[in-house]
């Protein structure tokens, strides 16, 4: 996850749709020795979420791998000097290839790669790369519109919330995206958003959840790590949207759609990389049609019709036929962002700073 607005303004000159090779020597790994592949977690494994996610592509690469690999996660760390720490640990251990999935993460990882020329490291939300650091992230905003058309066709009140972790591009494309969807098939709807500065904070979460609840708002978003939203939709009779992870055993009466990340194959395929020794550093920034973002996992509350049409959006996002962030848009200062006919380019998505019309509330920082 990103957590440094200054930094990730200049993220749109490193992050390109494909991997881009950088000058190394590739070291193959020993055909006779499985290859260590290290993780490293910023909150605990719980039920659904962030750091579950990441742990489901962990558990991919043992599938597809098996014998060939063997892997090792240190979960809760700190984004900091606790972070550098285990990173260190991890490489000085003998892992050939570490990844590192929070943004927070990136300086450490930097700073550890320099002094071990040999391992492969992956900066997972990161954007800066060297010759064995790769950078990589997923286009979760294409989720976030398609589940706003899931909202905006469930909603009673017209009222949604969002529970937002950092006031970062990369949550305000989320909630733009979202409310762009909703009101591309419910014009009368709104957004309201509750700012946390966390992460992970189930406490937290869920007190906002609840007070959004108690302002007419009826299906909620968010954009942090634990299932705390979507249990407190569950309690309240409300409706949810997943993020990260399908949370249906949490809110099987709340859940209408989840917003899911699917890591499995771009970490399978950069340990194999790492294994042949074709593992080059770069950066990919992939979505719907990557693989990488998906929607579904539908609850029992959408209509057939609500679903089918979701997922054919979703094909027409897969095939760059439907682009969430085209004109018009105004913010919701009322000044005009992108006129008709027009889309936000990678860059102008990366440097997002402004909230779209429809969004109740401002940016809290």
């Amino acid at each position: 996850m990103y957590k440094n607005l200054a930094a990730t303004l200049v993220a749109a000159c490193f992050f390109l749709p494909a991997v881009q090779a950088q000058t190394s020597t590739p070291t193959p790994v020993k055909a006779t020795e499985p290859i260590k592949a290290g993780f490293v977690y910023v909150s605990p494994i719980t039920e659904a979420g962030w750091t579950k996610q990441h742990d489901e592509g962990r558990k991919a690469v043992e599938r597809a791998l098996g014998d060939q690999v063997k892997t090792t996660f240190v979960a809760d760390v700190p984004e900091g000097t606790d972070a550098e720490r285990v990173i260190r640990d991890l490489a000085s251990q003998g892992h050939q290839i570490i990844f590192t999935p929070s943004f927070g993460y990136m300086e450490p990882t930097l700073r550890v790669a320099k002094d071990f020329p040999n391992v492969k490291f992956e900066s997972v939300t990161g954007f800066k790369t060297a010759p064995n650091v790769a950078a990589s992230n997923a286009r979760y905003y294409e989720g976030r519109y398609l589940a706003g058309i899931a909202a905006g066709r469930m909603t009673k009140t017209n009222v949604a919330g969002y529970v937002a972790g950092f006031p970062i591009p990369e949550v305000l494309q989320g909630i733009n995206a979202f409310t762009l969807g909703m009101r591309s098939v419910n014009p009368k709807a709104t957004v309201k958003v509750v700012w946390l500065n966390a992460w992970f904070d189930p406490p937290k979460e869920r007190e906002a959840a609840m007070a959004l609840f108690n302002q007419d708002v009826d299906v909620i978003a968010f954009h942090t790590g634990s299932t705390a939203v979507m249990a407190a939709a569950q309690e309240r009779g409300k409706m949810a949207v997943a993020y990260h992870s399908d949370m249906r055993k949490i809110g099987p009466d709340a859940q209408i759609i989840a917003v899911t990340h699917q890591w499995g194959d771009y970490y399978t395929a950069r340990v194999k990389a790492a294994m042949n020794g074709t593992w080059t550093s770069g950066s990919v920034w992939g979505g719907v049609k990557d693989g990488m973002i998906r929607v579904g996992d539908f609850g029992p509350k959408v209509p057939k019709k609500v679903q089918d049409e979701i997922l054919a959006k979703q094909k027409l996002v897969g095939s760059g036929k439907l682009l969430p962030f085209a004109g018009p848009i105004i913010d919701n200062e009322g000044k005009p962002i992108l006129p008709a006919g027009q889309t936000l380019s990678d860059a102008q998505i990366l440097n997002m700073n402004y909230l779209v019309q429809g969004v109740q509330g401002r940016i809290v920082r």
